[in-house]
């Protein structure tokens, strides 16, 4: 089973949200429909786009990469996603090639 770390945005790119799932998809979901525990911060901040993820196949190194990133300032998660997607383009999990 694989984990993800990601990491959402706004259309104003203004809040950086970070977590971990082991379905992104579905996560992503749930995020865009405002449902459950996942679409409460999401859906008050408008905070819908992926644009960072990591895969990890052990849930606890997932976690651990996950509150690495929560206790970093935002210029170092600026840097972090630049390395990936320095555009900040919304990420298509259909389309994406890396």
């Amino acid at each position: 089973m694989s984990f993800y770390v990601y990491i959402l945005t706004n259309p104003a790119r203004t809040v950086l949200y970070t977590r971990v799932t082991n379905n992104l998809e579905r996560r992503l979901h749930e995020h865009s429909q405002g449902l459950g525990e996942a679409g409460k911060f999401t859906g008050c901040y408008q905070c819908n786009l992926l644009i960072y993820f990591e895969i990890s196949a052990d849930a606890k190194q997932a976690i651990t990469r996950e509150k690495q990133i929560k206790n970093w300032a935002r210029v170092k998660k600026e840097f972090l996603i630049n390395t990936l997607n320095p555009s900040w383009k919304p990420i298509d999990l259909q389309t994406w090639s890396g």
